[in-house]
């Protein structure tokens, strides 16, 4: 064998082996170029934040605002004394149901009484003086068809006649006035109702006229109870007397009373920015108690057609309250919008906002208008849960 052959297989098998090592080296790399390829799409695929869309909903016609009222009774009477004295007895003690016109307590008087005796001796003395001046009087007017009187006399007489009349229907009136006065020591029921408050007791000094806390009784007609709440001014304009409305109590939680609106006043207080509202409610069994606390549902119609969202999906920053939208090629548009009412769960929205917008529902913090986003399935905008959690 020639020497020069097996240098000839040496050389072969060494170029083969470079090929293969050449290749081997050439795969890894691009193996690892693709690797690289995709890992940075994945990173960017990871930047692209992923959001759950909400579409919003029609909200109710009708608006159900729960306020804050107080009962107060239909009618509630506190009764003075007209009268000093001593009260002699009461009959009627709280929660006493009366009728009206029934004696609650009598009054002792003895100062009135003993006026009234000199007021009617009073009277008698000037009724006869004035009868003796119209006997006079007459006589003189008969001298003077005889000329044995002047003119001027006869006047005269005419004239003390009229002053003695006077004074015997001054002294009349007194006399009146002082047994009217003594008809006001029977204290009497006004009204058909209970008695809700008594502040006097027996051998008590009662003084004439009435002040703060000086009543000796009150009288309440709780058949039917007035309720009145502070609505605030957005809502003043859709108020009508038609408006469906009804009270809970807190002695009562599982009973609904019906309301009535009976008026409001048609003002604002500036101080609070309300109105006050005036509504009734029946209460012939008595379960509702004047002065208490009452939680007043007032259904109003809404002023115009307005969507509905999550709270959830409001974004608040320096530039106002605003939502995000998700428009074309999945690009974020961040909308103004402005806020109809308040439901706590979700939100009304008066104006920004398109029945067929696609909204990002609990926004991720730092999203600038023009980002791209990845859209999970979409939500409607119900009440209850946000539309992120769902997702």
């Amino acid at each position: 064998m020639s020497p020069s052959k097996p240098l000839r297989a040496r050389s072969v098998g060494g170029i083969v082996a470079i090929a293969i090592l050449v290749a081997i080296v050439a795969s890894g790399i691009g193996i690892r170029a693709a690797d690289q390829r995709r890992l940075h799409q994945w990173t960017d695929e990871q930047a692209i934040p992923s959001v759950a869309v909400v579409t919003p909903v029609n909200a109710e016609s009708v608006v159900h605002i729960q306020l804050p009222g107080r009962l107060e009774a239909q009618a509630r009477a506190p009764l003075y004394a007209r009268v000093s004295g001593y009260l002699k007895s009461w009959s009627a003690d709280i929660g006493t149901h009366v009728k009206a016109g029934q004696v609650l307590a009598v009054i002792e008087a003895p100062d009135l009484e003993q006026q009234l005796l000199q007021a009617q001796a009073d009277y008698a003395s000037a009724k006869a003086n004035a009868a003796l001046a119209a006997s006079t009087s007459k006589r003189w007017q008969l001298m003077l068809g005889r000329n044995l009187v002047s003119k001027q006399e006869v006047e005269e007489k005419a004239g003390d006649l009229a002053a003695k009349e006077a004074l015997a229907n001054a002294a009349r009136a007194n006399v009146d006035r002082l047994r009217t006065l003594l008809n006001f020591t029977r204290i009497t029921a006004p009204f058909d109702g209970i008695v809700t408050a008594r502040r006097t007791d027996v051998g008590a000094l009662i003084h004439e006229g009435g002040g703060s806390d000086s009543e000796l009784f009150v009288v309440s007609d709780t058949s039917r109870l007035r309720v009145y709440v502070d609505l605030p001014q957005v809502y003043v304009a859709r108020l009508t007397e038609a408006a469906s409305a009804s009270i809970t109590v807190p002695e009562h939680l599982d009973k609904t009373f019906p309301a009535k609106v009976e008026g409001f006043s048609r003002a604002v207080n500036a101080a609070t920015g309300t109105t006050l509202v005036q509504l009734s409610v029946d209460n012939k069994n008595g379960e509702l108690l004047p002065g208490g606390f009452a939680n007043v549902s007032v259904e109003l119609p809404q002023a115009r057609p307005t969507l509905q969202l999550p709270a959830s999906a409001l974004i608040f920053d320096e530039e106002g309250t605003r939502v995000a939208i998700v428009g074309a090629n999945d690009r974020v548009v961040l909308k103004p919008i402005t806020i109809a009412r308040d439901n706590g769960a979700t939100i009304d929205i008066a104006t920004g906002l398109e029945p067929d917008d696609r909204v990002i529902d609990a926004p991720p913090d730092g999203l600038l208008s023009g980002s791209a986003v990845r859209v999970l399935k979409p939500t409607q905008a119900t009440g209850g849960a946000p539309a992120a959690a769902k997702s």
